[in-house]
């Protein structure tokens, strides 16, 4: 566990964008409500630092889609590339942390390059991640491979160092790809199985959630989720 003052929720997915609100099957929303003064201002770390414009879109939906569940924001910043070198202001000014979805080695090697687990040792507040965010968050993250390549290239990196904020390896929307082929082969018998030999992969629906808090020392997998541990899904 890193050295956090964190309550922390790590979503499968947050927003719901056939409904365009946020999945909140098991009331996390309400949990967080309890804990944080709202208006209040918030960071929205990019998961493809690169594409500006394109993060700028998704900030906008998932700032809008809180708005409406009663999670107004006071401001808010995103840190991407063109903000890269504020992330320690951006980081103290913030009292939400939302950690955002999309490919999981592309907001990895972003977190290192801006040491990003070095200036969030300070931080006291929430953190909210999304898809990619909340895998990323895990001390070590299991990459799973996506994209056509990633499967059969020998230099692709299925395992790497997280931030460190729960030692959970969270694979969300586990419906969506546990039918899927990459690379032709089966991602989850052919891929995921035997990469969970010797770890323990916690397989997410949407609408579930990670929570947990470094200060109250707790630590639960809410809603609908299965583990697999050494190629076997055990419940």
């Amino acid at each position: 566990m890193g050295e956090f003052v964190v309550r922390y929720y790590l979503c499968s997915s947050l927003v719901d964008y056939s409904k365009m609100e946020l999945h909140n099957e098991y009331h996390w929303v309400e949990d967080l409500l309890k804990h944080v003064k709202f208006p209040c201002h918030a960071l929205l770390v990019a998961s493809s630092p690169d594409e500006i414009e394109k993060t700028r879109h998704y900030a906008q939906e998932i700032v809008d889609v809180m708005d409406k569940h009663g999670l107004c924001l006071s401001g808010f910043d995103i840190l991407d590339r063109n903000s890269a070198e504020r992330t320690k202001e951006l980081v103290n000014k913030a009292d939400i942390i939302i950690a955002m979805g999309g490919h999981v080695p592309t907001q990895n090697a972003f977190f290192q390059e801006i040491d990003l687990k070095k200036h969030l040792q300070e931080f006291c507040g929430i953190w909210i991640g999304s898809s990619a965010g909340s895998m990323n968050s895990a001390t070590l993250v299991y990459a799973q491979p996506e994209l056509e390549g990633e499967v059969i290239n020998p230099t692709y990196q299925r395992f790497v160092v997280g931030l460190g904020l729960t030692e959970k390896m969270i694979l969300p929307h586990y419906s969506s790809w546990k039918n899927e082929v990459v690379d032709g082969l089966r991602l989850l018998e052919d891929v995921t199985y035997p990469d969970s030999q010797g770890h323990t992969f916690y397989l997410m629906e949407d609408g579930s959630y990670v929570l947990g808090d470094t200060e109250e020392k707790i630590e639960e997998l809410v809603g609908e989720h299965y583990v697999l541990r050494d190629g076997v899904i055990i419940q």
